[in-house]
């Protein structure tokens, strides 16, 4: 029987899971598109009808992952689990004194823990296919930024992570890559956005006069990313290279910024560094 690869693409409603499903279900893999929202399941299948099969699947949530790794098991005939692209991630903005404890741990939770759920849940069924595994990380899991801390600090740690999990599947039939975007053009941001905004309303009572002075120009600098960021296709297309090259990169940087800024500002000195992020950000 002729075989046809399945990749599992979390987080794939919107942005760049979804320019994944739509990229890798025209290049002949048959999708699994991970939801959170059930009007999602329908635009999703009608996509490409036939070639993405969607899955409910909440990355933050034990049982979730268990169903959609069943649903996953009973794949249509001739379709072998091959691919695992963790793509689920939200950002979370807002200074990191006054963010909410529980804001902080739900961002590690989708960014980084959720990420190390779903590939453990999925690895024993990657491995007897010789699959491969997708991490989404970010061109700020090389620096920081104002107001972006709690993100910074999910795709830092995710950087750790693709590094510790590459090693570790080393040999065992499972290969890791990390895709790095720069600025994307991505609903992410104006979500972000929204986030913060919400934060600062719960937060009205709070000292805020350390930060008045800065939170408008973060503001500004979070509603203005979407114009500068590239095309979330060369993110998709990343993501198909790591999927079917016969060596994987371990590493993806996309987009230019991601390439020389990933590169260039970590290997200033860090005062010089902060200097160069807050005059981006902050204007000063």
């Amino acid at each position: 029987m002729q075989t046809t690869r399945g990749v599992i693409i979390t987080g794939a409603s919107s942005g760049i899971g979804l320019e994944c499903a739509r990229r890798l279900s025209s290049r002949g893999f048959h999708v699994f598109a991970g939801f959170r929202k059930e009007p999602d399941a329908a635009r999703l299948e009608r996509l490409a009808p036939g070639h993405i099969t969607p899955v409910k699947l909440d990355v933050t949530d034990a049982a979730s992952i268990k169903s959609a790794v069943k649903a996953i098991e009973k794949c249509p005939n001739g379709v072998v689990p091959y691919g695992l692209v963790n793509n689920a991630g939200i950002v979370i903005a807002g200074p990191l004194e006054l963010l909410p404890i529980d804001a902080f741990r739900m961002q590690i939770d989708v960014n980084l823990i959720g990420q190390l759920a779903v590939s453990q849940a999925f690895i024993p069924l990657l491995r007897s296919h010789h699959g491969r595994i997708i991490l989404m990380g970010s061109i700020l899991g090389r620096f920081a930024l104002p107001a972006l801390g709690a993100y910074s600090c999910s795709k830092f740690a995710l950087e750790a992570m693709a590094e510790a999990l590459s090693m570790e599947l080393a040999g065992t039939g499972v290969s890791v890559s990390l895709i790095a975007p720069g600025n994307i053009e991505s609903p992410v941001w104006e979500k972000s956005l929204k986030t913060a905004l919400d934060i600062a309303g719960d937060l009205s009572g709070r000292d805020w006069d350390p930060y008045r002075d800065a939170i408008e120009p973060a503001m500004g600098y979070l509603t203005r990313l979407p114009e500068r960021g590239i095309s979330a296709e060369k993110v998709a297309l990343a993501v198909e290279r790591a999927l079917t090259k016969r060596t994987p990169k371990k590493r993806y940087a996309v987009g230019l910024d991601s390439v020389f800024l990933g590169r260039l500002l970590p290997a200033f000195p860090a005062g010089m560094r902060q200097a160069i992020l807050r005059r981006v950000v902050l204007r000063r």
